[in-house]
């Protein structure tokens, strides 16, 4: 019975048993006709496997952009999650200040304005002579 199998195993791998055509000189074998001899067979699978390297080529292209996009996406994540906890905390910080200036105006009374008005001339004042000494 093992010697039937190995008959039957060797019968299948014999490519022109099966196709009924004899491989050429290359090695490869083909069940199409060759119109013009082996040359032309050849250069259809040589071109094939251009295109099948010039395809991978363009798949590890796009597997390596695609991989760059997820790296560039987790890197954006984390920093976004970092800037929404510093503006959380800034948001408090200024909650706070504006609730003190607010707690001074009260008891400050109309004054605090003309100090905040001053600082402001001043801060103005001093913007617009730099800007004409550049």
């Amino acid at each position: 019975m093992s010697q039937r199998y190995r008959a039957t195993n060797a019968a299948l791998r014999d490519r022109s048993a099966l196709l009924g055509v004899t491989p050429p000189a290359s090695g490869r074998s083909s069940p199409y006709p060759e119109p013009s001899g082996h040359r032309y067979v050849d250069d259809l699978e040589g071109q094939n496997d251009e295109a099948l390297e010039g395809l991978a080529a363009k798949v590890k292209l796009l597997k390596d952009i695609t991989v760059g996009i997820g790296n560039e996406v987790r890197e954006s994540t984390v920093q976004l999650s970092q800037m929404n906890d510093a503006f959380a905390e800034t948001s408090g910080i200024l909650a706070g200040t504006f609730h003190r200036m607010n707690n001074m105006a009260q008891r400050q009374g109309c004054r605090w304005l003309w100090y905040i008005l001053f600082l402001v001339l001043v801060f103005w004042f001093f913007i617009i002579v730099w800007w004409f000494r550049r």
